[in-house]
């Protein structure tokens, strides 16, 4: 037994001799490989050991070994280099004098040990591990849209975390709230799984599985890749999400907006909040407060009753339940008082006052609310405020205290509510008119609108003289508009127009007159109103558009005036100059030649201004005599 035991060792080693002796790759036992990194895509610089002199490299040999099987992939001879037929057929080439060889576009394939050796007797093996890195791209998270029940017994699948195409496979960590997750039996569970693709890259697929509770409602999860680079380690997060948690209400309450002090009017919303997810079904009753009756109200699909606009009687104790529709347990709310606040219509007595002329009358107004009020009342046309309380006395009445008052009942203590009540006061008179006469300029066959108005109590009635399209339109209660389309015609300018109002205590007229607009003459008004003619009433007549021609007139008056007024200076300045003789008698002459004597008589009045002095008429014209009271004459004929 020993002499054979012998005899298989000494065999043994004389085969391992061999080996060596006759070159054969990884026969011997192998030294660490020089370890080279690239990314995919780049390209590695084998160097065939940096020991070697330059002679050493004019006869290589370079093998990839794959599954320990070495194969021939270039051959360098006397210098050149020569790529064997395959997958590195194209991508190898000599750098360095030959001392590299260059491997281009890296791919995850290409991550084995590559030996190079000397084909001279003597030589050393020299083995190099290439690495090959690929950064996965940004992580994807798919979060479970469905959520999950707190009263599950097992973990739940909360997302999915996906990387794609890295190398090699990263590693994958998951975070809630920012700290780190690990395996907890029945609590977390992390389950990965990852796919090679046709290009050697991994996608990597992780699971996360939790027991959440309720607390978990608000939590962010996210995911986050480790890999590795020749720079070094690097990593990658998602995004974070929320998973929708489901878990049972506890509590059920009820909220009102607006807050703070409600009136009639407003737009009010009373809405049920639980503090479960998702929220159970919401019922709203409302128990009278003066009955103690109970109403079960009609809410929407979220629990919100919205009382638009609100009223009185919607005041009462609402209360919100809860019914959950997977546990059929029911939750109330407690009861909650809403208060409507209000103001009742506004009354006024006499409702339809109406008074003599010097007589007095006395308004009241009334209105009811659930809290103090306060009353006003005030002109409506003016706006004025008359009075502070409910009583409005009116005291020696004039026509003009006819119209419309307004009472203001409102709620201090709550901004914005009240009522108001406007109420016409009538004073018995016969038709008031705006004006007793106007003249209007107009063309010949056009269209015309002329309107008339006019008050009184009773309310008036109008008629026109001439024939046309009327119309009438309420102003108040006692005042009427007529408006009247009619045709200019001669006639029609012959007889201007008249406009009679009437009631059963007397009538008054308005005449307007129509002038063609091509026989103006120079004045300053195109319709004038005398003084004696006005009426004792405001009305609005309409006028024409008056035209341009206006302008021109009133400028040829301003200058005759200045004229005049220069003219006048002119002769005092040589008056006070000694200029102009002048005698006791208040008259002198200045030499002027025969043909000019006789033309002009000037009068100057020495208690007025030189710009007030007038020019008088020709020689033929009226002459004041000599003696009238402080006038002073220049005779002009000699």
């Amino acid at each position: 037994m020993e002499l054979s035991g012998l005899i298989c060792a000494f065999l043994l080693a004389a085969c391992c001799w061999c080996r060596r002796a006759a070159g054969v790759p990884g026969a011997a036992e192998q030294p660490e490989p020089e370890l080279v990194e690239v990314e995919v895509g780049g390209t590695a610089l084998l160097k065939c050991g940096p020991s070697h002199s330059q002679g050493n490299f004019s006869h290589v040999d370079w093998f990839s070994v794959h599954k320990e099987k070495p194969t021939l992939i270039f051959r360098v001879r006397q210098g050149q280099g020569h790529s064997e037929s395959g997958e590195y057929q194209h991508r190898l080439s000599l750098q360095d004098k030959g001392t590299t060889l260059a491997l281009t576009h890296i791919t995850p394939h290409d991550e084995r040990i590559f030996l190079c050796q000397g084909r001279r007797p003597g030589s050393q093996k020299h083995r190099i591990q290439l690495r090959v890195y690929k950064a996965p791209e940004e992580p994807s998270i798919q979060v479970n849209a469905l959520g999950i029940s707190v009263n599950s017994k097992e973990p739940e699948e909360v997302a999915t975390c996906v990387g794609r195409n890295g190398y090699p496979l990263p590693q994958v960590i998951w975070y809630k709230n920012g700290r780190p997750l690990k395996e907890e039996k029945n609590r977390v569970h992390i389950q990965s799984s990852q796919i090679v693709e046709s290009s050697g890259l991994y996608t990597l697929q992780s699971v996360l599985k939790a027991q959440l509770a309720k607390e978990d409602k608000d939590a962010q999860f996210y995911c986050e890749l480790s890999y590795r680079l020749p720079s070094g380690n690097h990593m990658k997060e998602s995004r974070e999400v929320t998973v929708p948690v489901f878990y049972p209400a506890e509590r059920v309450w009820l909220e009102v907006e607006p807050e703070g002090m409600l009136k009639e009017g407003d737009r009010v919303e009373i809405r049920c909040l639980a503090d479960g997810n998702p929220p159970p079904h919401f019922s709203i009753s409302k128990q009278n407060l003066s009955t103690r009756e109970i109403e079960e109200e009609q809410t929407d699909d979220n629990g919100v009753l919205v009382l638009e606009p609100a009223q009185r009687e919607h005041s009462g104790l609402y209360q919100c339940q809860g019914l959950d529709l997977e546990t059929t347990a029911s939750l109330l709310s407690d009861q909650q008082e809403l208060l409507v606040n209000y103001v009742s219509d506004v009354r006024v007595s006499p409702a339809a006052p109406e008074s003599q002329e010097g007589s007095s009358l006395t308004l009241t107004c009334e209105a009811e609310s659930n809290e103090a009020l306060e009353f006003q009342w005030l002109r409506e046309k003016t706006g004025k405020v008359l009075e502070q309380g409910p009583v409005l006395r009116l005291h020696d009445l004039k026509r003009e205290a006819g119209g419309s008052y307004r009472c203001v009942a409102s709620v201090p203590s709550v901004p914005g509510l009240n009522r108001t009540r406007l109420v016409n006061v009538a004073i018995f008179g016969s038709p008031w008119m705006a004006v007793r006469e106007r003249k209007m300029w107009v063309k010949e066959n056009s269209l015309l609108n002329l309107s008339c108005e006019a008050s009184g109590h009773p309310r008036p009635s109008i008629a026109w003289s001439i024939e046309g399209t009327a119309s009438e339109q309420d102003q108040d209660p006692q005042s009427v508009l007529s408006t009247l389309n009619v045709l200019v015609t001669p006639e029609l300018l012959e007889t201007g127009a008249e406009c009679v109002a009437s009631n059963s205590l007397g009538r008054n007229t308005t005449i307007i007159i129509l002038e063609l607009d091509s026989n103006r003459t120079a004045s300053l008004s195109t319709s004038t109103v005398s003084p004696h003619a006005r009426a004792n009433s405001t009305s609005t007549e309409k006028k024409l558009p008056e035209p341009e021609s206006k302008g021109v007139v009133i400028v040829a008056v301003t200058v005759c005036v200045l004229v005049l007024a220069v003219l006048g200076a002119v002769l005092y300045f040589f008056y006070k100059k000694g200029k102009l003789p002048c005698g006791r008698s208040g008259k002198q002459e200045i030499t002027l030649p025969p043909s000019r004597k006789s033309e002009f008589v000037v009068e100057v009045k020495s208690d007025k201004l030189p710009e007030e002095m007038g020019l008088l008429q020709g020689s033929n014209g009226d002459k004041r005599a000599p003696g009238d009271q402080g006038e002073k004459y220049i005779d002009l004929r000699h």
